[in-house]
């Protein structure tokens, strides 16, 4: 039976909210006011999911997607992460709302020739170049790069700051700080980025798994599909277009062009799980409490400020869109700092959510908005898991990703991009997607738009069986079978992806 501590949570809910009726924001695109002053610690997107690459069942693949908008030709610096940011990748494994293992990654960006550059002789004088490369790059620690960046991960379990802990090493040659590779400048500078991405992809050993791991950390293609401007001019759509599924790409996908920084780990099922077969999982970004900018920064240094006290938490993100539609403006800052464990605080914005509202002002179609309130259909497919499904056991209603690692894997030509709620309509064995976990293709905002028009509640007579019968209630429910028919016009199907680990597609080049 599942608990709610204190309030019950509230966030995920928003994904479909937003999305319900229409179109919806990026994922995690700048979505609170703090967090659009720092962009390096930015979560766009957060997946988990069973790999669906050949002979990789065994594992899980968890990505983390951060530094939001990256425009390709974004030089001469480009988008280096943050060396005074902590990024860190949460799995519970008990359905208590607290994380049990944390994967914390630092990075450091470095100048070449022990900080001074890469020079050139000018007229007699050693000069300091002003481009992070000074010629042609094919590997890693490439000579031709001016600027070196690395990063190094610690496993914790328990407490994510007091848990024991140790450091994820190479498992060729044991080292514990990887070369990240350098963002895609331009094919001149990167001729073959795919097999320079490459040799940036680590078998790593983790501290107490005796399984190795894989690990890619580097720029990506966004793969993130949504008609950003249009969403957020008041679903600025004909209604005749996002409720006809035969104009499902209608639209085009206006983050198509943009990159992202990635964070990937692949992890074998044994090393994660602990009795319960479904697992949780979130990203977070912290700064230190405080910061002195350098009002004559040194000579060398990639940084202008000086950093001390604790770490706090600025991002957040587990289920896509929460922050971003669902969260009240003045609460997106304290949603982006708090844990799980305290979502009791956010549950109005969950059981009463205001978006539905919203949109039948917008679209001029009042009585769209379902009216069974408290919206307990939405607690169960977002806070707490779909009973036989990914509802881990004595779960806490808490927003996270929730993946049941007993679920095989299916092929990726074989998934229906609607997850559950495709695999419900379609009587297919496809239960290996969204909200079970979160895998590219998965159409999250078409899926959430289902579920917050309270499609879920008629989808082939399986309500009771999936726990939403008590809140279904047919007059509650306005839209009813006709919300298996609204979807955002912009095909998430059809963004490019790999066919393996990382899974994302190479990033766009700077020029071609």
């Amino acid at each position: 039976m599942p608990r709610f501590p204190k309030p019950v949570i509230a966030p995920i809910l928003g994904a479909a909210l937003l999305t319900a009726c229409g179109l919806v924001g990026a994922s995690s695109h700048r979505e609170a006011p703090f967090i659009t002053t720092a962009p390096k610690v930015d979560a766009t997107d957060f997946y988990m999911f069973r790999s669906y690459e050949p002979g990789r069942a065994d594992y899980v693949t968890v990505i983390a997607n951060y530094v939001p908008l990256q425009d390709a030709y974004g030089g001469p610096n480009y988008f280096a992460m943050d060396p005074n940011a902590l990024y860190e990748i949460h799995l519970d494994n008990n359905g208590d709302a607290r994380e049990d293992i944390t994967f914390q990654f630092r990075f450091q960006n470095k100048l070449a020739a022990g900080g001074q550059g890469v020079s050139l002789n000018i007229g007699g004088k050693n000069v300091a170049i002003p481009l992070v490369q000074a010629g042609s790059v094919s590997g890693p620690k490439d000579a031709a790069l001016n600027l070196a960046e690395t990063f190094s991960i610690d496993v914790r379990r328990g407490d994510r700051r007091k848990g024991a802990g140790g450091a994820v090493t190479n498992a060729s040659g044991g080292g514990a700080v990887f070369p990240k590779p350098v963002d895609n400048i331009g094919v001149k500078t990167i001729p073959d980025y795919p097999g320079y991405a490459a040799q940036h992809v680590y078998t790593v050993n983790v501290p107490g798994c005796s399984m190795p791991a894989r690990v890619f950390v580097g720029q990506r293609q966004d793969p993130f599909a949504v008609n950003l401007g249009t969403i957020f001019d008041l679903v600025n759509a004909p209604v005749s277009v996002i409720t006809d599924p035969t104009l499902i790409n209608a639209a085009p996908n206006t983050i198509g062009n943009k990159n992202v920084t990635t964070l990937a780990m692949e992890l074998h099922t044994s090393c994660i799980v602990q009795g319960d077969a479904v697992i949780g999982g979130w990203t977070s970004a912290s700064l230190r409490q405080a910061r002195l900018l350098d009002g004559s920064p040194v000579s060398g240094h990639q940084t202008s400020e000086k950093v001390g006290g604790a770490w706090t938490q600025v991002s957040r993100l587990g289920m896509p869109l929460v922050n971003e539609v669902v969260i009240g403006l003045k609460d997106k800052d304290r949603f982006n700092a708090s844990r799980p464990s305290g979502d009791g605080q956010f549950i109005d914005y969950v059981t009463n959510p205001t978006l539905p509202a919203l949109l039948e002002i917008a679209l001029g179609a009042p009585g769209i908005a379902p009216t069974n309130f408290p919206r307990s259909d939405l607690v169960t497919t977002f806070l707490t898991g779909i009973a036989g499904v990914n509802q881990p056991r004595n779960v806490v209603a808490s927003e996270m990703l929730r993946l049941n690692t007993g679920i095989a894997p299916v092929p990726f030509e074989q998934q229906n991009r609607l997850g559950v709620v495709g695999n419900l309509l379609a009587g297919g064995s496809d239960n290996a997607g969204f909200p079970n976990g979160r895998r590219p293709k998965d159409d999250v905002v078409d899926i959430a738009l289902v579920a917050m028009m309270g499609g879920l509640c008629v989808a082939n007579g399986d309500a009771d069986a999936l726990g939403f019968g008590p809140a279904c209630k047919p007059s509650a429910v306005p839209l009813g079978a006709t919300a298996f028919k609204l979807h955002d016009a912009v095909d998430q199907a059809v963004a490019p992806l790999l066919a393996g680990f990382p899974y994302l597609n190479t990033p766009l080049p700077g020029s071609r």
